[in-house]
């Protein structure tokens, strides 16, 4: 039953070490326009007391965009805009434009919006390519072009290695299918086909005809931009803004052909996705996957500068202060800066420059959402043993940018007179453009930034036989932006800043010759930037014509008759107008108008506007003015005319009455001299009437002789003929003899 003296015993217990990273949060949250933002500020490399010299440490920090845009975080711009930023030949054809008035050979393709970026057009093989016109391209390039385009694509399954998709083609239009020109891929490999014409070289010496690069970019489904420079006999092909080199230094494979034989009738049809098959009437060898920006240049390269310029991405890794890194420290990074590599043997020195790390996003509304970042370490121990670092995830979330506003403000009336129309008038005199950003972040308009399109609209269309919209044509081309005018109103577009946008709003003109048509003009304004994505509020600029006015009376009772009927807006001005002519008159024209007319001091009849609603756009034609000596002119034939026409009248009434009145009269008179024979007998002496026979009859033979001898007309004979025919005519008193006794 003894007993030891106790003994302490230590138990010593470790904590859980894990070999690798620590302080790596799993996501950095970035807000827009934040500038450099450190990914890891409080990252330590954890070697758990691991029994190792360290030899050699490497830590790679990567930064994946693949899914954002074409690649990464790029200026969303259109194609156009973008070459112009980064200073590229204007003289560079866009052969996949967005649809639009003159462009209408891509309206049958598939596409996206266009709000992030330039257009994105899908291709799914044969059917969906589509044909250029004569008119926009060229189809003999000549021994010196640059063709530049952005690809996404990828190995389809299950088809033949040796498909041929094609980016660009030019071949026979008809009969034939000769390829003269091709931009296309097969067997992951970018091959660009150029046979030369009869008329460039001899018909029996072998050329140089294809050209082929063999690189993963073409079959690895992400966006790269590539850009064929042709000086021949030389062609060197760039990949991301970079000139390719392959790993293995060789040169791309060069394929000899013969010149095209000589044919009569065949010209060539140029097409984009596909090849046109010229002896079958349709497209073939159509390209599966995806095209944007695609552009030729004619007669010259596109330089380094610009294509790097054009590849830039705005998002990006940010490496630590050189001062920071040690002698036996090294630090490598690739191109697109999206991936930094630190090597050495100094483990404290390699946290310090992790620390520092940083990521950047040059976009002022770049495109919401998470970018994988991830952390790889190799460690080398003196023993030649490495130990096994877990790769380290994060994420940087791009937080949803302030949605900024584009205001358009100025005075929004002015008024001007006949002169000032006629001679041309600015119509946006004091238009300001601000930009701001949301309404939370309380901070105040101010002039800056860019646009790339302002668009003035006129409703109704300007009338060409008297109004003219005039651009200054000279500052826009100085520029470097575009602009066109039509009825319907003008544009300009291209990426510049607000205050020049500015400065050709304001020298924009408006000519009208005919001002006395109007009561004023409305216009229109709106501008955007980044492709539409952001638009400003609807300037609307009215005009009014100040029309001569004279008599005071008159401008206050048409005032009065229509006070209620006058919009707001007009009233001021339809007020002032009236005092200036009133006082203008006065001064001249001293004696009194008369009441029943109103006339201005070149003798015109004015007659009292016609009011509208308050709307937009007003455009009253104030025509219906008369001389006043046509309208004495016109007032002295409608009376005559009248006073003609009562004569007429009157004096048909008269003629009706006598006629009546004369029958009436002839009716009474034969009533009176009727005689009543009813009872009456009258005894004739019979010897008298055998003697009035006999005179008769030789009265008749005279006449026979009178007619034998003369041949003139005479009333002597037509009593005669009366007479006979009196005789010939039954008389109303015949003698009855029956009873007489002599």
């Amino acid at each position: 039953m003894e007993r030891s003296q106790p003994v302490m015993v230590t138990i010593k217990v470790n904590r859980v070490c894990h070999l690798g990273w620590k302080g790596i949060t799993d996501q950095v949250e970035y807000s827009p326009g934040s500038g450099r933002q450190e990914l890891f500020p409080s990252a330590s490399l954890e070697l758990c007391n691991v029994p190792c010299r360290v030899e050699r440490v490497q830590a790679r920090i990567s930064l994946t965009t693949s899914h954002i845009g074409k690649g990464c975080d790029r200026d969303t711009y259109s194609v156009a805009a973008q070459r112009k930023m980064c200073g590229a030949s204007s003289s560079s054809i866009e052969l996949l434009p967005a649809p639009g008035a003159g462009k209408d050979w891509t309206a049958g393709l598939h596409s996206d919006e266009g709000h992030e970026g330039d257009l994105i057009y899908e291709f799914d093989g044969d059917s969906s390519g589509t044909i250029i016109p004569e008119s926009v391209l060229n189809h003999n390039l000549s021994s010196t072009f640059t063709i530049s385009t952005w690809l996404k694509h990828k190995t389809q399954a299950g088809t033949d290695k040796h498909t041929k998709e094609h980016i660009l083609c030019n071949a026979d239009d008809h009969k034939m299918n000769r390829h003269h020109m091709a931009l296309f891929v097969r067997n992951c490999r970018l091959i660009l086909l150029l046979r030369r014409d009869y008329t460039e070289a001899n018909l029996n010496t072998f050329q140089p005809a294809e050209w082929r690069w063999k690189l993963p970019q073409v079959c690895d489904n992400e966006w790269h931009h590539y850009s064929v420079h042709v000086k021949l006999p030389e062609v060197t092909l760039y990949v991301d803004g970079h000139i390719f080199r392959p790993e293995n230094g060789e040169s791309p494979e060069v394929i000899d052909d013969w010149p095209l034989h000589p044919t009569r009738g065949i010209n060539t049809t140029m097409s984009v996705g596909a090849c046109w098959q010229g002896s079958e009437g349709n497209m073939k060898h159509g390209l599966t996957g995806y095209l944007a920006g695609l552009s030729v240049l004619v007669g010259a390269l596109e330089s380094p500068r610009v294509l790097s310029c054009l590849t830039r991405c705005q998002e990006s890794l940010d490496t630590p202060a050189m001062e920071l890194l040690q002698p036996s420290m090294e630090l490598l990074t690739n191109n697109e800066m999206t991936q930094i590599t630190i090597e050495g043997n100094n483990v404290t020195n390699l946290e310090t420059l992790i620390r520092r790390v940083a990521y950047v996003n040059g976009r002022d509304f770049p495109t919401p959402g998470r970018r994988p970042v991830s952390v790889t370490t190799n460690i080398l121990c003196n023993s030649e043993k490495a130990l096994k670092v877990a790769t380290a995830q994060s994420f940087v979330v791009v937080m949803q940018p302030h949605q900024p506003s584009i205001e358009l403000n100025g005075t929004t009336n002015f008024a001007e007179e006949y002169e000032a129309f006629r001679q041309g008038l600015r119509v946006f005199p004091d238009v300001g453009i601000y930009l701001s950003a949301a309404a939370e972040e309380a901070t105040a308009p101010t002039l800056g930034g860019q646009l790339d399109e302002c668009v003035v609209s006129v409703y109704p269309p300007l009338n060409p036989d008297h109004e003219t919209l005039v651009l200054p044509d000279n500052l826009i081309a100085e520029l470097g932006l575009a602009a066109s005018i039509t009825r319907q109103g003008a544009t300009v577009s291209g990426a510049h800043t607000t205050h020049h946008y500015q400065s050709i709003l304001r020298q924009i003109h408006y000519a009208n010759r005919k001002p006395a048509y109007y009561l004023n003009r409305a216009f229109k304004l709106s501008c955007s930037e980044l492709g539409g994505r952001f638009t400003s509020n609807e300037y609307v600029q009215t005009v009014t014509v100040i029309h001569p006015q004279l008599s005071v009376d008159k401008t206050a009772a048409f005032n009065t008759n229509n006070a209620d009927s006058i919009p707001p807006h007009m009233d001021h001005n339809n007020h002032n107008a009236h005092q200036e002519a009133d006082a203008h008159l006065t001064h001249h024209n001293p004696q009194p108008v008369p009441a029943h007319a109103k006339l201005s001091a070149h003798h015109i009849e004015l007659k009292p506007a016609h009011t509208v609603n308050d709307v937009y756009f007003t455009s009253n034609v104030m025509e219906g003015v008369a001389v006043n000596s046509a309208s004495h002119a016109v007032t002295i034939i409608i009376v005559v005319c009248v006073g003609f026409l009562v004569f007429m009248v009157v004096l048909g009434v008269i003629r009706v009455r006598a006629a009546h009145t004369r029958h009436t009269h002839e009716d009474v008179a034969d009533a009176e001299m009727a005689w009543d024979d009813s009872s009456l007998n009258i005894t004739v002496n019979p010897m008298e009437q055998q003697l009035e026979l006999a005179e008769t009859q030789r009265l008749r033979d005279d006449d026979d002789d009178d007619d034998d001898s003369s041949d003139d007309g005479s009333n002597f004979n037509d009593d005669l003929d009366s007479s006979d025919e009196e005789e010939g005519k039954p008389k109303e008193l015949e003698w009855d003899d029956s009873t007489l006794k002599i």
